[in-house]
C-alpha cells in the first residue's frame, strides 16, 4: 500500500493488489495514509497455489486492473 501511494503521489498510475482477506486492512491503511489508491482483491490464499492456479487468478483480475489504470 505504501508503495502504491508513493507512486500515485509522484503521478505514476498504479494499482494495489492483495488477497481478499486484506480488504479491511487495506481500507484502514488507505485512511491512515490519506489516499484511496486503486485496488484489486484476489482470492485467498495465494501461497499454496499452483502456477496454473496463479495464472488463472491473474487472468481473472487483469480486466479489473486495466479498468483501474484507465480511470
Amino acid at each position: 500500500m505504501h508503495d502504491t501511494v508513493d507512486l500515485e503521489i509522484r503521478g505514476i498510475p498504479s494499482v494495489f493488489v492483495a488477497s481478499e482477506v486484506f480488504t479491511d486492512a487495506a481500507a484502514s491503511q488507505a485512511a491512515a495514509l490519506g489516499l484511496e489508491p486503486a485496488r484489486v482483491f484476489v482470492p485467498h490464499p495465494i501461497q499454496d497455489r499452483t502456477d496454473d492456479e496463479m495464472r488463472a487468478m491473474a487472468d481473472d483480475a487483469v480486466e479489473q486492473l486495466l479498468a483501474c489504470l484507465r480511470a
